[in-house]
């Protein structure tokens, strides 16, 4: 039987952008320091050389043309099943790919790239790269450590008092409780040939982790208003060490 040969180099790039958010309207094109906030997505994962093809998800026109004007793909609207508050990212990546390879474009790897994502690093998606295919994992993914530890946590309870989750963590030194990591929602590549029915945490998957002063969600008003702060600093500190 023919078996495919795997072209290491073979890899696309998917970035999914749908126009209906809600909490803070509009937030892929939203202007973050200048540009709309997916052009940090495009631009990264162009400059990195690692794809073949950098390709925008969108149902949306108006997301649609501005991806294309700063030099991705889009090929095609994504339909309105697939583009509600309920749909998961795979049925997403797996629409894009189905229609890559009806029009005879097969990929090796696919990199997921979250269109929120203005500290994505050229480095950061190179080593995830080099690590998956040198690797016999399906999937590496950026991650960063938890900045407190998760084991001495607790919850607010129905009558407003405090409840830890685990009582017998309280009197532990935070240095001698195990360290626990958490999804930095950037980027998410996979090896398309290898299966599993494993989590993406779980024993298939490569963390890479990034520090966490280059993470930062976008999922509300407080939280755009963190990263645009965060972004000014960390601009501010590279000019100054390039003086």
């Amino acid at each position: 039987m023919y078996e495919r040969i795997i072209d290491m180099s073979n890899a696309v790039a998917i970035i999914p952008a749908r126009g209906g958010s809600k909490r803070i309207p509009r937030k892929n094109i939203k202007l973050f320091h200048g540009q709309p906030l997916i052009a940090y997505s495009i631009q990264t994962a162009l400059h990195s050389k690692l794809f073949k093809k950098v390709l925008v998800s969108t149902d949306d026109e108006e997301i649609a043309k501005i991806a294309k004007e700063y030099g991705a793909d889009v090929p095609f609207l994504r339909p309105k099943e697939l583009s509600d508050d309920f749909t998961g990212t795979g049925a997403v990546i797996s629409h894009a790919l189905t229609y890559l390879k009806s029009v005879g474009e097969d990929y090796d790897f696919v990199c997921t790239i979250y269109a929120t994502a203005p500290f994505l690093q050229e480095k950061y998606l190179i080593e995830g790269f080099e690590k998956l295919k040198n690797s016999n994992a399906r999937s590496a993914f950026s991650c960063t450590s938890m900045p407190f530890p998760i084991q001495r946590t607790f919850k607010i309870t129905q009558n407003e008092r405090c409840q830890m989750f685990w009582p017998e963590n309280f009197s532990k030194r935070s240095q001698d409780l195990e360290e626990a990591y958490q999804d930095a929602g950037q980027f998410y590549w996979t090896n398309v040939h290898i299966k599993s029915n494993d989590i993406i945490f779980g024993q298939n998957s490569i963390p890479i982790i990034l520090p966490r002063y280059l993470v930062q969600d976008i999922d509300t008003l407080e939280d755009w208003k963190r990263a645009e702060i965060l972004y000014e600093v960390l601009q501010h500190q590279k000019l100054k060490e390039s003086l």
